[in-house]
Parts: C-alpha cells; structure tokens; sequence
C-alpha cells in the first residue's frame, strides 16, 4: 500500500461540481471528516435534469458547514469552469492544495444531441483548470474520468492498462482526453494527477438522467420502461458511498516527482478504476430496484411491473457490459468498493420516498 503524502487537515480543496451527486457527497464526507478543513465549490447549476435536487444538496452542503460562532468552512461560487477569468480569480483568492474536478457535462445519449455543451465544460472547462493548476502551486490534481473511455473493448475486466482508443460517444471521447490533457500537464510543468474512471455511480439524490433514477420516474407515473439489448446489458453499479471513499483516498496520495534520464520530469499521473468489480445483470438489477420501490411504498403493493416493462434493441452510444478491473485500486490505497447493489438500492427508494412522497 502507497503511503499518504498529502495531508487534508487545516488546507483549502478546491471541488468543482459542487452541487452534482458525486461532488456533493464529497463535500459533506470531508466537512464531517476534517474540521479544519475549507472547502471552495464551484457550480453553474445547469438545468440538465431538475435542478431542486441540485439546490437540496447545497443546502444539505450548507447545514453541515454551518458552526456557530465558527470560521467559514465552505465557500460556493455559482459560476462555470469554461469561464477562464473565473477560475483564476479563484485560485489566486483561494490558493487551494488540493484540486478535485468532478464539474463535467455527463451523459452518453446527452452528448450526441447536445455536443456544444460537452467542448465547453469537459474540454475547455478541463483545459483552465490544468492551467490554473501550473500557475499555481497545487499539490495533486484528482480529476473525473468514466468507465465510458472503454468503449466498445471486448476484454473484461475492463483494465486501466488496456488501450482505450475507440470511443463510441462524444462523452467518452471528452473523457478520454481529460486524461491525455491532464498527462501533458503532468510531464511538462510537474503537476501530480490522479484520474479515477468511476463505473455507473448510483444511490440517494443521485442523477435522474440514469437509468435507475428513470426508471422509478417513469413506473412512479404508470408508464413503461424501456430495457435495452433485450435485457442482456450488464453493469458494474457503483454505490456513491463507495465512489467517495475511493477519492477521499486518493485525494491523500499525489503520485510522485521525478526526473528522467532526458531531465525532464516522469510524468507525476495515475489513473484508477472506481467500480464494484461485479457487474449486475440490467434485468436483475430492475427487479431488486423495484422490490426497494414498493418495499419503499413509491409503487403499491400490487403493482403490476411485467405491463410496464419493454425490451428494446441497444442504443447508440451504450455498450452491453462495463465491468472493472480494480486491482490496482486495492494494492495503492487497500480499497474495494463492496456495498451490496440491494442496499444500496434500498437507500435510494428510501430517499425518493422522502423527496417525491409515496405511492396515493
């Protein structure tokens, strides 16, 4: 096991995407986690999908932040990482030590009807934080990549040892050069990243445009939910809880400096997987979601689940299994993500109930 070489206490971390489902639980783990601790959060909160649950978690965010009589832990500024000036504006008023870029426009079927917005946050967004991060003296760089840069690669275990050179969406292709960006940055100006490749990330107040989230929309409403590749789709579906973990880890060890036989620096980079390691069949998966949905009262005891369901041919931009290799994740920082899919399931109906209210 790698050891820390980064210390979170008493330092300013700098989250983009604050008030997104993985950068906001982030926040909160590390205002619970680390009393000294400040954290800026940077957030456009765009109307990709509702933007109450992205306000409920900045207030959530705020309560936890908020102590009487104490120093400002939590800073949000509601601006975008594709505006330059802004980002330097932060960086030079906050001088933060740890950077964590979660701020990205997802979304697989998103990116091949809407592309504009995927250059400007993942691409240009990505491209001012890197250069605000060699202008100024940041200790480690942790950034959002996707299980999507696998694309359609036939072996699995999805390793980050394989070659990822044939996206199959303009999203997985923006991710894809994330990492080639943050490689460059890292060999000529010496800057430590960490890439983290997270796997279909799920649970409370998480992302209504995913699968699980829609479909409770949609059999919440009477309609039908479409399954695609008939069914045969597998998902290695990550619990938030896990995915936090995972970078509250990593976040504690920047990869190391060091000079090659040419003088110039030995790339400071890492990328990992952060996924279950045991992917879900996408039927199997439905039905325990819908056991926690009426377990949950969302849907009625009687609801009749088989009229509501269709099996549909793949979509452009899916591909049938997402599976990964996280071997090097558990020998660098002693970490697998392990919390049962049911679980994490349950948590999620049990929030949704509480958010949208139960079945009439």
């Amino acid at each position: 096991m790698l050891n820390y070489n980064i210390t979170l206490s008493n330092k300013t971390i700098l989250i983009t995407g604050a008030a997104g489902f993985i950068g906001s639980n982030l926040i909160k783990r590390l205002l619970k986690d680390v009393p000294d601790i400040t954290i800026v959060g940077i957030d456009n909160v765009t109307d990709y999908y509702d933007v109450n649950i992205k306000y409920q978690r900045l207030d959530d965010i705020q309560r936890l932040a908020d102590i009487p009589g104490g120093r400002q832990r939590w800073i949000f500024i509601k601006e975008s990482i594709a505006d330059k000036d802004v980002i330097e504006k932060i960086f030079a008023d906050y001088r933060p030590a740890v950077v964590v870029n979660l701020a990205a426009q997802a979304g697989v079927r998103y990116s091949i009807t809407n592309p504009d917005t995927y250059i400007s946050s993942n691409l240009i967004g990505f491209y001012n934080i890197l250069e605000a991060c060699r202008h100024h003296e940041v200790e480690h760089l942790v950034y959002a990549s996707s299980s999507s840069v696998y694309g359609s690669n036939k072996k699995v275990p999805y390793s980050t040892d394989d070659k990822v050179d044939n996206p199959v969406s303009l999203y997985a292709a923006t991710k894809k050069s994330n990492e080639l960006m943050a490689h460059a940055y890292s060999k000529l100006y010496n800057i430590p990243s960490t890439g983290l490749r997270f796997f279909t990330v799920y649970g409370p107040a998480g992302r209504p445009d995913m699968a699980y989230f829609g479909f409770t929309d949609k059999l919440r409403n009477g309609k039908t939910i479409q399954i695609f590749n008939y069914g045969h789709c597998k998902r290695d579906f990550t619990y938030v809880d896990d995915i936090v973990e995972g970078i509250v880890r990593v976040m504690q060890h920047a990869p190391e400096k060091q000079t090659g036989d040419d003088g110039l620096p030995v790339p400071p980079y890492k990328v990992y997987n952060i996924g279950n390691n045991s992917p879900e069949n996408l039927l199997d998966f439905v039905t325990i979601l819908q056991e926690e949905l009426i377990k949950a009262k969302v849907l009625p005891q009687d609801y009749d689940f088989e009229s509501h369901k269709e099996l549909v041919p793949m979509q452009p931009g899916d591909v049938p299994v997402t599976y990964a290799d996280t071997t090097p994740l558990e020998q660098d920082f002693g970490f697998k993500p392990s919390t049962p899919l049911r679980q994490g399931l349950r948590a999620f109906a049990e929030w949704y109930a509480n958010f949208y209210g139960t079945a009439k």
